[in-house]
């Protein structure tokens, strides 16, 4: 938004919860957040009124939780976009600070979860490249465990949401940002085996450890997305130029597991 734009709408707190309920949000809830502002218009108090929206209409007995990713805290060896110079790689293994949920950047999940995990009262793992953070009645519990190796899987924050019946909330973003959907992934048992790494802190300073983990790939989302919707599982909204799609996590698990084995076997 340029100095010469004139702001002929709004979305407020009020305005923000009305669109979640809509979407199916309710109290007591578990969600699974996924965001990008762009589209929704302007919203006043940006990051932070969408926050507390959220938080609002979950209410006392609801948890929400958002994936905390950092990126660039990953083996150098695997990047793409853009690719690292196998010259420098010790050097950035060497150099990237250990995973810290609050100070550590988390450049690719955008400002709402920038606000959310600094919340008092937030939970946090502390995966160096696949942490979690959550708030409410169940963050404890679904923040209580990450392993090191296979960190997405049915032991996860993942596992625990899936347990509980989660909703996912995609606020415009698609179905290839849904972190939960991975589980399908380790389910189909159609993905390969690959060394990971990353810098950590466990206690007695900053180490780079390796990892192992399935080749996850978000791709398939996609098709499997278009399925939950052709078998009308999703509540879809249009808010300005955003799209908001709400689901059942479980339904995103199990249709991403078949679209895989379906693929593959």
């Amino acid at each position: 938004m340029n100095k010469h734009t004139i702001i002929k709408d709004a979305l407020n707190k009020d305005d923000l919860k009305e669109i979640f309920r809509e979407a199916g949000i309710k109290p007591g809830m578990t969600v699974e957040v996924h965001s990008s502002l762009r589209g929704l218009g302007y919203i006043v108090g940006y990051a932070q009124t969408v926050v507390d929206a959220l938080l609002e209409t979950v209410g006392y007995e609801g948890t929400v939780v958002m994936p905390l990713q950092a990126g660039s805290n990953s083996e150098p060896s695997s990047w793409r976009n853009p690719p690292a110079d196998p010259s420098i790689w010790n050097k950035i293994r060497d150099s990237i600070p250990a995973f810290d949920p609050i100070e550590s950047d988390a450049e690719e999940m955008g400002m709402v979860v920038d606000n959310f995990r600094r919340r008092q009262g937030v939970y946090y793992t502390r995966h160096p490249s696949c942490a979690f953070a959550a708030y409410g009645k169940y963050a404890k519990l679904i923040c209580s465990h990450q392993n090191l190796h296979y960190p997405l899987n049915d032991q996860s924050p993942i596992g625990k949401m899936r347990e509980l019946r989660a909703q996912v909330l995609l606020i415009g973003v698609d179905y290839d940002n849904c972190t939960g959907m991975h589980l399908g992934e380790y389910q189909s048992r159609t993905r390969p085996i690959v060394v990971c790494g990353g810098a950590l802190d466990r206690g007695n300073g900053r180490e780079w450890v390796k990892y192992l983990d399935i080749a996850l790939d978000s791709k398939a989302f996609e098709e499997a997305g278009k399925r939950l919707e052709e078998d009308e599982k999703v509540k879809v909204l249009q808010v300005n130029q955003s799209t908001i799609k709400c689901f059942r996590l479980n339904d995103g698990i199990r249709y991403t597991r078949e679209y895989l084995i379906e693929k593959y076997k």
